[in-house]
């Protein structure tokens, strides 16, 4: 296999991947958020050396307040009143 040819598949599968990643944190955002807890927490743990644990930090997901009903995005706050 060539060196071009190689690189070819490199680019396409990170194009894949980043195209896959953008559908599952449009179509579920709660599934992405449990599964970057879950890759973070392993990564945290004391034993594990200091770049690893830098990383689980880095892919933690961010702290949420009020946990939304859907397990979303969080942006579906209070209402603005009504005009009259």
């Amino acid at each position: 296999m060539s060196a071009g040819l190689l690189l070819q598949y490199v680019v396409v599968a990170l194009i894949v991947l980043a195209s896959a990643w953008v559908v599952l944190n449009k179509q579920f955002p709660g599934l992405v958020r449990r599964v970057r807890g879950a890759i973070a927490l392993g990564l945290v743990k004391p034993q594990r050396a200091a770049w690893l644990q830098a990383l689980g930090r880095k892919i933690a997901p961010p702290a949420s307040g009020g946990g939304g009903a859907c397990g979303g995005c969080d942006s579906c706050g209070p209402t603005p009143p009504k005009q009259h």
